[in-house]
C-alpha cells in the first residue's frame, strides 16, 4: 500500500485534508515532536492541536503495522504457490488487521487438526462432495473412500464433516456475520470458582452476573477479568447459540437432502468446537482493547491535571512528613529547592513533645526565612496540620497539605539516591514533598507516572500503551509550561521536545563545568547539541534574566527576525516592544507574513510579548478540611469540605482529612445525568461533599455532591 493512499485513509477517518496529514507525516518522519508542531509549525498542519496530531501519529502507525502484516501474509501465499489476483486484491483492499487475518485464515500454517488428518486420509474430496449437497446419497459414495486408514463408512463420514467443520469455521462470510452477531448480542458471564467464596469476598458483586457485553463498563470489565486472574472468577463471553447457529444455517445449508443434514451436523460441531471459542476470543481481546483505552484516557487526564497542579513557586518552604512514633521529618529548602537543613521533631504520641517542637518550627521559619509550610497528606497529617496551626508565627505563614503519592517511590530510588546519596529515604521524602509544592510538574516527572496512584486498574492495562501514553502527557506538559534551563534537572529536560536522556545529561554537565547559560545560542555548544535538536527544543527552553529579552519567552529562535523587524519598524527596541503594550497595538500582523511564517504563528508571537515566559498554570490556594480526624467522627448527611484526589469512569475520590477517601459515584455527582465524571470534577479541585454511608468495616465513605453547593 502506497503512503498516498494511507494519507488519504487517514484524513477521511479523521475529517482532515490530505494536506494537513501528509505535512504532520513528514514533520513526524523528519523528527519533529507533536509538542514542537503543535506550537511551532502550525501553518504547516492548518493549527492542529496536539490531540488531533497524536491521534494522526496513532493511525499512521496502526496502518504502517497492517501494511507490514499485509506484506508478511502475500509472501506466505505465494509461498505456498496459492495466490491468485482475486486473492491479492482482497488482500490489498484489506483496511483492518480483522479483515486481513480472516483472509488469511485458510492459508494460515496449522498445527495437526481433525481437518488435516482426515485430508491425509483422501477425504476432502468426499467433503467437497457433501458441502455441495447434490448428492441424495452421502454414505454410498463415502464407499469409494474406503482404504486401510478409512475402514467404515462412518469413519469417511466423520473425517469428511471434519474438514467442511474448519472450512466454516474460516469461511469470511460466516466470520463477519457472527462478529455483528457478538457485537449486537453477546453477553458477559461471571461466576464465583467454587470452593472460592471467602477468599473472593472482595469480588462477591460478580459471583453470579450476566449483562450484554456492549454496555459492560470499562471499570466492571477491568474487576471481572482481574477476579478471573487471580483464580476466583469464570468468565464467558457468549450470544445465544440459536441466534449463531440460524445464520451460519442461513449461508451454508443449501437443500433439505441427506447431505444438508450432514453440514447442518458439521455447522453445530464447527460452532461449538472452533468458532464460538474462536469469537469469545476475539471478543476477549477486543472488549480488553476497549477497557485499556478507557482506563489509560482516564489515567492520562488525571496525570495531566496533576502535573499541571497549580505551583507555589519559588518560596523558602518547611516541608513536614508527618509520623506518629518515628517522629515528624522536617526539611527546610531554599527558593531553588535546594535542601539547607533538616531534623526530626516529635509533636504527638508516644514522644508529645509539642512545646519542644513548637519551639523548633519557629527557630526554623526565623532562621530560613520560610514562606510557607508543606505537609504530606499521610499518616499523622491532620495532627500535624492541627499541630502547626497552634503556632504563633511572627509573620502570615501559609500551611499546604500535599500528596505524597508515590513520594516513597522516589526516595528509595537512583534518582533520590544520586541526589542526596548523604541522606536517607525519610529526609528525601521530605523534600519531595517540599518540592511538589513549589512546582509539581518538576519534582513528579521524577516518579514512574503508575507509582502515582491517579488511574483505574493502570496495573492491568496493556503497558506498552499505558507507557507511550503516559511519556506523550508528560511531554506535553513540560513543553506546555516551558523549563528554565538554568535550574532545571535532568529528568525535567528529558521531556523537552528534541532532548532525550542524554542530551538532558550534557546540559546538566555543561551547566556544571560552565556557569548558567546566559543565552540560548550557548546551548549550541552542549556535547551533541545538533541543528535540529536546536530547532525542535530551543522555544522550549527559557534563560531566566537572558541578556537578550527574547531568550527568556516562548518566542522561537527562528523567528527572532520577525520581532526585531516589529521593532525596527516603531522605532524601538525589542525590550520596549514587550514592555509598552502601546507600541504592540501599532504592529499590523499582515505586514510580516511570509511563505513561512502566517497569521497563527504572529498571533502567538504577539500574545508572547505580552506575557513572556508567563507559567500558564493557575494560582495555588490555600484549603482547610472541617474538624474531622476519623471515619467514626463522621455522621450522614454532614457537609464537609474535600480535595479530589481521583477520578474514574464510575465517580470521583474525595479526600475529606481522614485516612480514608470517600467516594462520590457518577450517580451522585449531579441532579442530571452525568456520563464522564472528568466533565463535572478535576484533579485537585476543593468540593464540598455530603455524607451519605459509612461502612467502618469495610472502609467505605459514600460522598454526594447533589444538592451541596460547589463553585
Amino acid at each position: 500500500m502506497e503512503v498516498n493512499k494511507n494519507i488519504k485513509l487517514i484524513a477521511s477517518k479523521l475529517g482532515l485534508h490530505e494536506w494537513q496529514v501528509e505535512n504532520t507525516i513528514r514533520l513526524m518522519d523528519d523528527g519533529a515532536t507533536i509538542p514542537f508542531i503543535s506550537r511551532y509549525r502550525k501553518e504547516m498542519t492548518g493549527s492542529l492541536d496536539e490531540v488531533q496530531l497524536l491521534h494522526i501519529k496513532e493511525e499512521y502507525g496502526r496502518l504502517r503495522d497492517l501494511d507490514a502484516r499485509r506484506e508478511s501474509i502475500i509472501k506466505s501465499i505465494e509461498e505456498q504457490e496459492k495466490m491468485t489476483p482475486e486473492l491479492r486484491a482482497k488482500i490489498d483492499a484489506a483496511l483492518t488487521m480483522t479483515e486481513l487475518e480472516d483472509i488469511y485464515l485458510p492459508y494460515r500454517p496449522k498445527r495437526r487438526t481433525r481437518a488435516t488428518i482426515a485430508r491425509e486420509k483422501g477425504l476432502e474430496p468426499l467433503a467437497l462432495v457433501i458441502m455441495e449437497q447434490k448428492e441424495r446419497d452421502p454414505r454410498n459414495k463415502a464407499e469409494e473412500f474406503l482404504n486401510d486408514d478409512v475402514k467404515t463408512v462412518d469413519d469417511a463420514i466423520t473425517g469428511a464433516c471434519d474438514i467442511i467443520a474448519e472450512w466454516i469455521s474460516e469461511d469470511e462470510k460466516a466470520r463477519r456475520q457472527l462478529r455483528r452477531l457478538f457485537e449486537r448480542e453477546a453477553v458477559i458471564f461471571s461466576k464465583v470458582v467454587k470452593g472460592k467464596e471467602a477468599e473472593g469476598i472482595k469480588f462477591s458483586d460478580y459471583y453470579d452476573w450476566s449483562e450484554p457485553l456492549r454496555k459492560c463498563p470499562s471499570h466492571r470489565l477491568m474487576a471481572m477479568r482481574r477476579g478471573e486472574d487471580e483464580g476466583l472468577l469464570r468468565l464467558a463471553i457468549e450470544p445465544d447459540e440459536k441466534n449463531a447457529l440460524d445464520i451460519m444455517n442461513s449461508i451454508f445449508i443449501k437443500g433439505a437432502n441427506e447431505s444438508s443434514s450432514l453440514v447442518g451436523e458439521a455447522v453445530k460441531d464447527s460452532w461449538k468446537r472452533l468458532l464460538s471459542s474462536s469469537m469469545e476470543t476475539e471478543f476477549r481481546n477486543i472488549s480488553k482493547e476497549k477497557a485499556d483505552e478507557e482506563a489509560i484516557l482516564v489515567f492520562a487526564d488525571n496525570l495531566k491535571q496533576l502535573l499541571l497542579a497549580p505551583p507555589l513557586g519559588e518560596k523558602n518552604v518547611l516541608a513536614i512528613d508527618p509520623g506518629f512514633r518515628t517522629g515528624c521529618k522536617v526539611v527546610c529548602l531554599d527558593r531553588q529547592g535546594n535542601l539547607l537543613h533538616n531534623e526530626t521533631i516529635y509533636p504527638h504520641p508516644p514522644q508529645n513533645e509539642t512545646a519542644l517542637s513548637i519551639k523548633k518550627i519557629l527557630t526554623l521559619v526565623n532562621a530560613y526565612k520560610i514562606e510557607a509550610i508543606a505537609i504530606g497528606n499521610g499518616t499523622a497529617s491532620r495532627e500535624t496540620e492541627d499541630f502547626i496551626k497552634w503556632v504563633k508565627f511572627e509573620k502570615d505563614i501559609q500551611v499546604f497539605v500535599v500528596s505524597e503519592a508515590g513520594a516513597s517511590i522516589y526516595s528509595a530510588s537512583k534518582v533520590a539516591r544520586d541526589e542526596f546519596p548523604d541522606y536517607d529515604v525519610t529526609v528525601r521524602g521530605s523534600v519531595s514533598i517540599g518540592r511538589r509544592l513549589m512546582d509539581p510538574l518538576a519534582e513528579l516527572v521524577k516518579i514512574d507516572p503508575k507509582s502515582i496512584g491517579v488511574g483505574q486498574y493502570q496495573h492491568d492495562v496493556d503497558q506498552q500503551k499505558l507507557q507511550n501514553s503516559l511519556d506523550e502527557v508528560v511531554m506535553s506538559c513540560v513543553n506546555g509550561v516551558g523549563v528554565e534551563v538554568n535550574t532545571a534537572s535532568k529528568h525535567l529536560l528529558t521531556y523537552v521536545s528534541g532532548l532525550g536522556p542524554q542530551l538532558a545529561q550534557n546540559i546538566v554537565d555543561y551547566r556544571a563545568e560552565n556557569g548558567p547559560f546566559r543565552s540560548r545560542s550557548e546551548l549550541m555548544k552542549v556535547k551533541r547539541m545538533g541543528a535540529k535538536a536546536f530547532e525542535q527544543s530551543a522555544g522550549f527552553l527559557r534563560i531566566r534574566n537572558a541578556a537578550y529579552p527574547l531568550d527568556s519567552s516562548a518566542v522561537h529562535p527562528e523567528s527572532y527576525n520577525v520581532v526585531e523587524k516589529m521593532a525596527k519598524d516603531l522605532r524601538c527596541d525589542v525590550m520596549e516592544l514587550i514592555t509598552n503594550e502601546s507600541k504592540r497595538k501599532e504592529i499590523k500582523l499582515e505586514n510580516y507574513i511570509t511563505p513561512s511564517v502566517g497569521l497563527p504563528t504572529l498571533k502567538d508571537i504577539l500574545q508572547e510579548l505580552s506575557k513572556p515566559g508567563r507559567d500558564p498554570r493557575s494560582k495555588i490556594k490555600e484549603f482547610s478540611f472541617a474538624d474531622i480526624h476519623s471515619m467514626e467522627d463522621l455522621t450522614p448527611g454532614m457537609i464537609v469540605p474535600g480535595i479530589v484526589t481521583n477520578v474514574t469512569k464510575f465517580g470521583a475520590f474525595v479526600d475529606i482529612g481522614i485516612k480514608q477517601d470517600g467516594l462520590v459515584h457518577i450517580s451522585n455527582m449531579s441532579n442530571t445525568y452525568v456520563s464522564d465524571p472528568s466533565k463535572i470534577v478535576k484533579l485537585h479541585q476543593h468540593v464540598m461533599v455530603k455524607v451519605l454511608d459509612v461502612d467502618i468495616e469495610r472502609k467505605r465513605i459514600q460522598l454526594s455532591m447533589k444538592g451541596v453547593v460547589n463553585k
